[in-house]
């Protein structure tokens, strides 16, 4: 019988990364020195999640899909993905902005890489006070008044900039400009992509006076020009449910905060289910057994395991998150 499954943090030096990683998760990141990221589960080829507790640790997230299928991710998710883990989860600690950025759709990707597109969302776990990001255009521009604007050194005249707060949630579907500026840690929910458009750096170098490399034809092709009267999702939950934040063709997101036990039965989702803590402390009790997660830790619960019970240690928040739209 599975398990719910801790895995190894896949840590990322970032030029603009910064240590709250450590400081607000307990993860130790040495010797990195700018930790912009902990990518939590990943089928990323080349950066595969590996167990770290139980009878399986050691081995990797494809070499669990090899073994257990869909008693690991769902029937219906492993008939469509196959050995390709189909979401990438991490947390994000941002000291300085990121680049203005864009992520192609699954038509596109698949036409150029032969890959999924990246849609992903951020749900807030701590800003710094006027903590900002990008989410989309300010305004309804085209093609043309996009470049004016890049070329004459004025993006960010049409860029939405949100001040941001614990627990906002931001959907970033394929497409949307955006960014994450300083002082913001998050919790990222996404597509397994790793395709990203540069567009704009700050005019940012290294230590040896190099800028980063952009993408801007490449991403002419995949932004979405809409304009948005509101680009912040619903964050509102009730205690002791499960409160729907996200619902996309590539993930559902929902949270749960508790202050008292609750049982979870996921026999009819036929998906595997992610919980990221991001308050708190709480046990996964599971077939006479049980599993400790708190603030930071990320569990996968395979698909098999359908009958939970989640209970606080006097309160905690969750992200649980799953494949619905199969």
């Amino acid at each position: 019988m599975l398990y719910p499954l801790k895995f190894k943090p896949i840590f990322k030096e970032k030029i603009w990364g910064g240590n709250k990683i450590k400081t607000l998760f307990g993860k130790d990141f040495q010797p990195l020195k700018n930790c912009g990221e902990s990518w939590e589960i990943s089928g990323v080829e080349g950066n595969l999640s590996v167990v770290e507790n139980g009878f399986l640790a050691g081995n990797d997230l494809s070499e669990l899909l090899e073994i257990y299928m869909g008693e690991l991710v769902g029937e219906k998710v492993f008939e469509k993905f196959g050995l390709q883990f189909p979401i990438l989860v991490k947390f994000i600690d941002s000291a300085e902005w990121l680049s203005v950025q864009v992520h192609p759709d699954n038509t596109l990707a698949q036409k150029i890489y032969g890959t999924e597109g990246k849609t992903e969302m951020w749900y807030i776990m701590q800003a710094d006070e006027n903590a900002q990001l990008i989410s989309g255009f300010n305004k309804k521009i085209d093609e043309k008044i996009f470049l004016e604007n890049l070329n004459n050194n004025k993006l960010k005249d049409i860029l939405n900039f949100e001040k941001v707060e614990e627990g906002d949630v931001f959907y970033i579907p394929a497409g949307r400009i955006h960014a994450i500026g300083p002082g913001v840690c998050l919790a990222e929910i996404q597509q397994t992509s790793d395709i990203t458009y540069r567009i704009y750096d700050w005019d940012r170098v290294d230590k040896n006076g190099t800028s980063r490399e952009l993408h801007t034809e490449q991403a002419l092709a995949a932004i979405d020009y809409k304009y948005y009267e509101n680009y912040k999702s619903d964050n509102a939950f009730i205690v002791n449910h499960s409160s729907n934040i996200v619902k996309s063709p590539y993930f559902t997101t929902n949270i749960i905060a508790i202050d008292k036990p609750m049982h979870r039965d996921y026999y009819d989702v036929d998906s595997f289910v992610i919980y990221m803590c991001t308050e708190g402390a709480f046990t996964i009790e599971y077939e006479n057994q049980k599993e400790y997660i708190k603030k930071g830790e990320t569990v996968l619960i395979p698909a098999e395991l359908t009958i939970l019970n989640l209970v606080p240690d006097s309160k905690a928040k969750l992200l649980e998150i799953f494949i619905e739209e199969v």
